[in-house]
């Protein structure tokens, strides 16, 4: 049977430093259009309790897990919603890899937050809902590794729109991709 661009899965990656609202436009976004949930965070912080990694120590083990995840859901036709820094080129053409592996489309989303002192203040005064998760400093944020984007993405500002703004012109971005895909095999 062949897959219409209707049934076709999308995977949606979220990326940006942290602090600039990642998780806030996805909550939003989830309240639309339902996807499988993935958040980096709570895959490292869960590796960190089960003790396999020590904090500050993570290194690509929670980018492994994530895109096996993510990999098992796009292939059973379900939709993912990936939230995770996604700083390097690596990591990206990584999250890339896993859509064409499953036939899927992907659509890329840096958010930033272009007023430094508003980011500055939500990094600085940000709560934490994942139990043990230590955020990190602003100090932190600032020598992230954190490469520019070279690779066709969409860019939400949340200095300049709230999250259900940028769910909005995610999902328009879906809606697009979607139209424009080809029949699968």
């Amino acid at each position: 049977m062949k897959a219409t661009p209707a049934s076709t899965p999308i995977l949606v990656v979220l990326g940006g430093l942290p602090g600039v609202g990642k998780s806030t436009i996805a909550h939003a976004l989830l309240e639309r259009w339902p996807a499988v949930y993935l958040r980096i965070d709570s895959i490292e912080q869960a590796l960190r309790d089960a003790r396999v990694l020590v904090a500050g120590q993570v290194g690509a083990a929670g980018y492994m897990a994530a895109y096996a995840l993510a990999r098992d859901q796009l292939l059973r036709g379900m939709s993912v919603l990936a939230d995770c820094v996604n700083p390097l080129p690596v990591t990206r053409e990584a999250w890339r890899a896993v859509a064409r592996g499953a036939q899927a489309l992907v659509v890329e989303v840096e958010v930033i937050c272009s007023d430094a002192e508003e980011h500055q203040r939500r990094v600085e005064t940000r709560s934490v809902e994942l139990p043990g998760l230590e955020a990190p400093t602003w100090q932190a944020v600032l020598q992230r590794d954190y490469a520019r984007w070279d690779e066709d993405h969409i860019v939400v500002d949340t200095a300049r729109s709230s999250a259900s703004e940028a769910a909005q012109k995610i999902l328009t971005a879906l809606s697009e991709r979607r139209a424009g895909a080809p029949e699968g095999p």
